[in-house]
């Protein structure tokens, strides 16, 4: 059962326009609780980190509203939620956050070692993909797909957390993480293994219709703009391009993704 309204709620002054005041020191302890874990708004994420039994879940912060609705989806929540108003949790975020009344701070979700990836995964590698809203796509995406995991690195990537968890819609708790080092020395372990990496640039020498990709197969993503590295370029059996048959010849990152993941799992099929 929901919790009670808290009583001892401070009550909040208004900036410019009538929008609610953030005072500064609110915003630095949100990012420092996000630099120990993971932060999770919105429905969709928090509902399916809520469902997650590997997701250890420390505050759940909810309005009354959300509160019956997780007891009516969910039933019997992992931990009780603390009933508070939209401008609590307003207080907690980024300005113009759409968090729907959930709140959630939780660890981050262990990932596994490369080489307890599958025989026969399909896995993204992402080369310094720093927007989170991009990657956040591109985890939901992945989910949608059955991705066995995402390899990124520590640094050059954003955390799993607030607005890339927001933008992945719940995909967080179904594509596991590998965050390596070095990228290349990860490609290389993963070619030992027999996996097929296949880098994904607009300036490609191969038409990615042309390739014929076989399991273990990981496809390399890099940045917008800068694209792929060039030692990354070089750890891929195999670097192709999407032919576009408009005056636009290239995508945002995360739609390439959503549209060679199609591609990719068709010809694995």
């Amino acid at each position: 059962m929901p919790g009670k309204p808290r009583s001892d709620a401070k009550p909040f002054r208004s900036g410019r326009g009538g929008k609610p005041f953030r005072p500064r020191s609110v915003a630095l302890i949100a990012r420092a609780r996000a630099a120990e874990g993971a932060v999770i708004y919105g429905w969709h994420p928090g509902v399916e980190a809520l469902r997650n039994p590997k997701r250890r879940i420390r505050k759940l912060l909810t309005t009354e509203n959300s509160a019956h609705r997780l007891a009516e989806e969910i039933g019997a929540l992992p931990l009780e939620p603390e009933i508070v108003s939209p401008r609590e949790i307003n207080a907690l975020l980024e300005p113009d956050a759409v968090h729907q009344g959930i709140y959630i701070e939780a660890d981050h979700l262990e990932g596994p070692d490369l080489d307890a990836l599958p025989d026969d995964a399909v896995t993204l590698v992402l080369d310094q993909i720093t927007d989170p809203h991009n990657v956040g796509a591109i985890v939901r995406t992945a989910a949608a797909f059955g991705v066995s995991a995402i390899v990124t690195t520590a640094r050059h990537s954003p955390a799993a957390t607030g607005v890339l968890a927001k933008s992945a819609s719940g995909g967080l708790e179904h594509v596991p993480f590998i965050v390596v080092r070095n990228l290349g020395d990860a490609l290389q372990q993963l070619g030992a293994r027999g996996f097929m990496r296949i880098g994904l640039d607009s300036e490609g020498e191969d038409d990615f219709d042309a390739v014929i990709p076989v399991r273990p197969v990981a496809l390399v993503l890099g940045a917008e703009g800068k694209g792929l590295r060039q030692r990354t370029r070089s750890c891929c059996d195999v670097v192709a391009r999407l032919d576009m048959p408009g005056a636009i010849k290239s995508l945002n990152v995360s739609n390439a993704a959503a549209v060679t993941l199609h591609a990719l799992t068709r010809k694995l099929a």
